[in-house]
């Protein structure tokens, strides 16, 4: 499976975003898919999960209220809304698929999207 992301930029503090990542293929109810990001100098952390077959979401707590996972899954396509970005938010942003439900560690991932910079100045 192939992933590839896209949505990244620079932006403004309080302005918005929207990250896709589009699968090569059909994606099924065993699969999960995340968001993760990495910023220079930090390990990479998990922002949103969510389940392909039931559609259930999971977020960072630094994230939730201002972000929103969702995805298409006619599409095979994952998004991510970002609402209110702040510096902090600055980082690599990738997309990730497992089937091992949706882990917070990205050890527990199978295939990575290329990644995608986000850049909020203030």
């Amino acid at each position: 499976v192939q992933l590839q992301a896209s949505g990244g930029g620079l932006v403004q503090a309080g302005g918005s975003l929207r990250l896709s990542c589009a699968a090569s293929r059909r994606l099924f109810s065993s699969h999960s898919m995340g968001w993760f990001r990495q910023a220079p100098g930090k390990q990479r952390e998990f922002v949103a999960g969510i389940r392909w077959g039931t559609g259930n979401t999971y977020y960072a707590d630094s994230v939730k209220g201002r972000f929103t996972i969702s995805r298409d899954k006619a599409e095979n396509t994952l998004s991510l809304q970002m609402n209110s970005l702040q510096p902090e938010d600055t980082a690599v942003y990738y997309c990730g698929m497992t089937i091992r439900g949706v882990p917070y560690s990205p050890g527990e991932y199978d295939y990575w999207g290329q990644g995608t910079q986000v850049t909020v100045s203030s």
